[in-house]
């Protein structure tokens, strides 16, 4: 070391430094060890390689003398290197330089300011990278330094860890290529997973390939556009306004909403892949609810084991709520999910449904469940799917027949049933001479946690519509039947009756809360009844005085220990009643 690099007068503080950077590079040698151990990144960033991967726009600003805090500097333009993420040395033939800059600041002679690049919300290194760790080992929250800023496509934060700028570079290379940022400056579609961009490009290439049938141009960059913002405004922000109007966040907090969109995207791909169907992307923003809701706790999962009657299913109003931010006021059932077992019974409940669908033009999804994958190419199921194709072309309604392979049709209906609009199901009444016959277990189960409203057919069973009951006792789930029953009263123009039953927690209240609602609607000509006893004899009662062969109710709302110890008013009225019912959640 040569003493003529150092002033006689601060070589009392140059020793002093030498036992600082001494000090600083057992810790830096520390730190590195824990990082390696806990998996850490204690790297500095390199400018330039951010620069690259963030898309830098090639545009820099003076932004002047600044003081700027010292936690947010990040990287280094050159010596990226030599220090840790926190400036700690990690060189030892660095000791004469940190050594003199260090006793040149206890020497008043004073630390002039660097310069540094501004990334967003992070800053590197230009000039002044020791300067920078003595600062840090003085504990200084700032620092003078003269700033550039360089914007990027991507901005960067201070915070942002490895995987964050993975996921910002491959987020600025999809903007690279759409220009989406450009087209709508709003825009945020960053991801917390970084590989999933080509799902998102994939949907824009499948809307170009649309919008170039007829031109054949493969660089049309208008056209590229177009598809860019066609793709923006018609398919991915009508799905994001469901998830923020759900709150769908809520659910996932260290998701995005873009996260949750492609979420969506993978789990269509793969139910059209399995089963042939096109299913709607808006349709299925629910699934993402149900899903977290089916993660328990280990105690939640073995009571659901025991009992799957436990389980407390969807919340009241998801689906109504899905709806409306839709704006689906004139067509709430388009796509209809309707299980089919191969029986006769099941096939006559199939052609009155389509008989029905006419009035709508809707969308039937036909789905039969076999054990083994060896039966979907079976004769049996090929001519399962000739009859259902040719009923659907009879009566020209729209008809999709899948074929899906499960141990179990029930857990197949609540898997799909969140890629519809309602379900329609079967049901097996009692013989009447068993008065204490319960409704099947897989039916109760499907009421219980079906995500959509559900019409129950008897077997056999036809019904014009013409004369609707709504056992109303103002629970949310009556609500939602409340809902249905006006929306298909209005359309239908088929008589309605409500029948409120009076108990501790129910009074005329109630019922005048129904005609509120109804009037709002349009619907003046209704019948109100205030009825007394037993609540499931009183609906029976109501709908055989009244002629009614169409009953809406609310699903099973009873506590679950009472469910399975006495049975339900609603499980009693599915029993007894021989008409179409909508059971609602």
């Amino acid at each position: 070391m040569k003493n003529t690099l150092i002033p006689k007068f601060s070589r009392v503080n140059y020793q002093l430094a030498l036992r600082d950077f001494q000090r600083a590079r057992k810790q830096a040698v520390m730190q590195q060890i824990l990082s390696r151990l806990r998996g850490d990144a204690d790297k500095l960033l390199g400018f330039d390689d951010i620069r690259q991967q963030l898309h830098g726009t090639g545009e820099s600003i003076k932004r002047g003398l600044q003081e700027i805090p010292l936690e947010k500097i990040v990287g280094s333009v050159s010596r990226y290197g030599d220090f840790t993420r926190s400036f700690l040395p990690k060189r030892d033939d660095d000791e004469e330089r940190w050594a003199g800059v260090r006793a040149a600041v206890d020497d008043m002679v004073g630390m002039p300011p660097i310069d540094v690049y501004q990334v967003g919300d992070a800053y590197f290194v230009q000039d002044g990278n020791h300067r920078v760790s003595i600062a840090r080992q003085l504990r200084s929250k700032t620092i003078s330094a003269y700033v550039t800023e360089v914007p990027t496509r991507v901005p960067l934060t201070a915070n942002d860890d490895p995987n964050d700028i993975i996921c910002k570079s491959r987020y600025a290379a999809f903007l690279e290529k759409t220009n989406l940022d450009k087209l709508r400056p709003e825009v945020d579609l960053l991801m917390t997973f970084s590989g999933h961009y080509h799902f998102i490009l994939n949907q824009i290439e499948a809307e170009f390939s649309i919008l170039n049938q007829n031109k054949g141009k493969k660089d049309d960059k208008e056209l590229w556009e177009k598809a860019v913002e066609n793709w923006y405004d018609l398919i991915y922000l009508p799905v994001v306004r469901i998830i923020r109007e759900l709150g769908i966040l809520h659910h996932f907090p260290e998701r995005t909403e873009v996260d949750m969109y492609v979420l969506l995207s993978q789990r269509q791909a793969e139910l059209e892949k399995d089963l042939g169907w096109h299913v709607n992307l808006e349709t299925g923003v629910t699934e993402l609810i149900t899903a977290e809701k089916r993660s328990r706790g280990l105690l939640s999962n073995f009571l659901r084991r025991v009992s799957p009657f436990l389980d407390r299913g969807p919340s009241p109003g998801i689906w109504r709520r899905q709806q409306l931010i839709r704006h689906r006021y004139h067509h709430l059932f388009e796509h209809i999910l309707v299980p089919l077992d191969g029986s006769e019974e099941g096939w006559q409940m199939f052609e009155f449904i389509l008989g029905a669908a006419q009035f709508d033009g809707d969308h039937i999804l036909g789905l039969h469940v076999v054990s083994d994958k060896n039966l979907i190419g079976s004769d049996y199921i090929n001519q399962m799917r000739e009859r259902f194709n040719q009923s659907c072309q009879d009566v020209g309604i729209r008809g999709e027949f899948a074929v899906e392979v499960g141990s179990s049709p029930v857990k197949s209906i609540l898997k799909h049933a969140a890629w519809v609009d309602f379900v329609i199901v079967n049901s097996t009444r009692p013989p009447i001479d068993q008065p204490l016959a319960r409704v099947s277990p897989d039916l109760k189960l499907i009421i219980q946690q079906c995500p959509r409203p559900i019409q129950v057919r008897p077997n056999g069973t036809e019904s014009d519509y013409s004369h609707a009951l709504l056992a109303y006792d103002g629970s949310p789930k009556a609500d939602e039947a409340l809902f249905i029953a006006t929306y298909l009263s209005a359309r239908w123009k088929k008589d309605l009756t409500v029948v409120t039953v009076q108990t501790e927690n129910t009074d005329v209240s109630v019922l005048e809360k129904a005609q509120t609602y109804l009037t709002q609607h349009g619907l003046r000509d209704v019948n109100y009844v205030l009825g007394k006893g037993a609540i499931a004899e009183t609906v029976l009662e109501t709908a055989n005085t009244h002629g009614s062969n169409l009953l809406f109710m609310g699903g099973f709302s009873f506590r679950p220990v009472r469910h399975l110890t006495l049975g339900s008013t609603a499980e009693h009225i599915l029993r007894e009643f021989r008409h179409p019912m909508w059971v609602c959640q």
